[in-house]
């Protein structure tokens, strides 16, 4: 076997034994960001929720309450229970730190994200989002792990050196994050404690022939514990010297791992991205306690997930780190918008996502979503924003990615999303909230044709109809439109009867609306 192709076996199964909480597959360099922002300093925070999160229990429409209670009353919150932050949305009564830092501008919501032709498995959603691929495009990478590779082809070899001592990325936990996945090698590091990274023993050349296939592998592996042991020491150094100043909750893993990451950047590690995970979302069941909505399986997860939060911008603003950090959530996919017998919620489609830090644009992007009084026991959350366009944004505001390279990265259909304010935004885009499209439906319901009628500049639009399920099941138009009033009728004799969505999509902006087919 080739050592290339030695390495990139070797990456796609991650290599599942671990050295010292160090998998051998996790071979990183920290100047992957230091020559995508010059000289700067940004750190990107991820958090994976593990599961599938309900996001109407979690950010709850009240503009959309009536019908919520009727589609979900055995697990609906009580209206006066809720953390309203305006007058349209409110919070979970579990999520005070975060509802604390929306009303003190540290928090962006992003809603209805997802990606057309929603994959409600577990484990191919999650590929999805880790890759950042299409529904139906299998990608071996993962979304940072591609721009590093275009960077840096020759990673692993080489690494670290002087001018790349620390790592890309860090996972806090025991699995490298399938986002930093490159063609050779991860380029994130996995650790649990880093106070606790010995040294591994490096062993002794061994009398075999050196043109051998065997003596090629040893070789490998004993470069990656060099690697591995190089980086332990430079992550050792940097705990030693960082601090962490808030108080963080007990009993709340997530917490431990964001106190750990703070840590290490005030020591001055110059990772660039770290990622930490909470799981338990997959709520099928006792997401409530019976007669107790506010109570329960979720309840607790918001619950840490919002008090890990605010510890961790609290320590960041104590240790003057705020300007440099910004934070995201990210689940597999939403809930039913129906609950089901069980006080639970099954695999849906789009939510909510979170965006925190003292340069978040603060406030929330997109409609909340359309409830009817007749909701399917299948549908979700329509997709308003591909969550690609939430990385491509990402990339070009916080780490000074040209737009070119997001589309070539991610896909061609990338919209960019203002989610970042000025205080460190570098990117030239001025774009607004985008919320003055009209698009009016009708007749809704309809039988044998529909009629969209809506208003657009000169711009390419594309105009789909998406089923319950989120899957794209049509695509009406992908074309130029000219700037003005613009109405369209459609025949919809073929579709089956049931619930579906209209969804215009441009470049700048995007609408959604709910369809009835009788």
């Amino acid at each position: 076997m080739k050592r290339r192709n030695f390495l990139r076996s070797s990456s796609a199964m991650r290599l599942p034994f671990l050295l010292n909480g160090m998998p051998v597959s996790a071979l990183l360099r920290s100047s992957a960001f230091t020559s995508l922002n010059g000289d700067s300093d940004r750190v990107l925070v991820l958090i994976q929720l593990n599961g599938g999160n309900d996001g109407l229990n979690t950010i709850i429409p009240i503009d959309q309450y009536d019908n919520l209670a009727n589609a979900r009353p055995n697990i609906i919150l009580p209206q006066n229970s809720l953390l309203e932050v305006d007058a349209t949305n409110a919070f979970h009564p579990a999520m005070s730190g975060l509802a604390d830092l929306y009303n003190n501008a540290k928090v962006r919501v992003v809603q209805g994200v997802g990606y057309p032709n929603q994959n409600r498995s577990h484990f191919r959603s999650t590929d999805i989002w880790t890759t950042g691929s299409a529904a139906d495009e299998f990608l071996t990478t993962g979304w940072l792990g591609r721009y590093f590779d275009r960077k840096f082809p020759s990673y692993p070899e080489g690494y670290p050196n002087g001018d790349c001592p620390a790592p890309f990325a860090l996972t806090i936990g025991s699995q490298v994050s399938s986002t930093c996945q490159g063609l050779q090698g991860n380029f994130s590091l996995a650790i649990n404690d880093p106070d606790n990274l010995s040294q591994l023993p490096e062993g002794l050349p061994g009398s075999v022939d050196p043109s051998s296939c065997y003596a090629q592998q040893l070789d490998f592996v004993r470069q990656t514990i060099l690697q591995s042991n190089a980086y332990a020491s430079v992550i050792t150094d940097a705990a030693d010297a960082g601090n962490s100043l808030a108080n963080y909750p007990n009993n709340n893993g997530l917490a431990e791992q964001l106190r750990t990451i703070a840590r290490l950047i005030s020591g001055g590690l110059e990772t660039r991205v770290y990622i930490a995970a909470i799981g338990g979302f997959d709520t099928h069941a006792n997401q409530v306690v019976e007669d107790n909505p506010g109570v329960g399986d979720h309840a607790s997860l918001l619950t840490q997930l919002s008090g890990a939060i605010a510890a961790f911008q609290e320590d960041l603003r104590q240790l003057g780190l705020e300007e440099r950090v910004v934070g995201m959530t990210f689940s597999e996919f939403g809930r039913r918008i129906r609950s089901n017998a069980a006080l639970g919620t099954d695999h849906g489609t789009a939510a909510p996502l979170i965006l925190f830090g003292s340069c978040v644009q603060a406030g929330i992007l997109g409609d909340n979503p359309e409830i009817s009084s007749d909701v399917g026991v299948q549908e979700g959350v329509a997709m308003q924003y591909d969550f690609r366009s939430v990385y491509g944004s990402i990339l070009m505001d916080w780490f000074e990615v040209e737009e070119t390279e997001v589309r070539s990265l991610l896909y061609q259909d990338f919209q960019y999303l203002p989610l970042l304010q000025a205080c460190t935004s570098v990117a030239t885009n001025e774009v607004g909230e985008v919320d003055t499209v009209q698009l009016e439906v009708f007749p809704n319901p309809c039988q044998d044709w529909l009629s969209l009628a809506f208003q657009t500049g000169n711009e390419r639009l594309r105009i789909s109809i998406f089923d319950a399920l989120g899957s794209e099941v049509r695509v009406i138009t992908d074309t130029q439109f000219v700037s003005g009033a613009h109405q369209l009728r459609i025949e919809t004799r073929e579709l089956a009867p049931g619930t579906y969505f209209v969804r215009l999509a441009s470049r700048q902006w995007q609408k959604t609306k709910r369809l009835v087919k009788m």
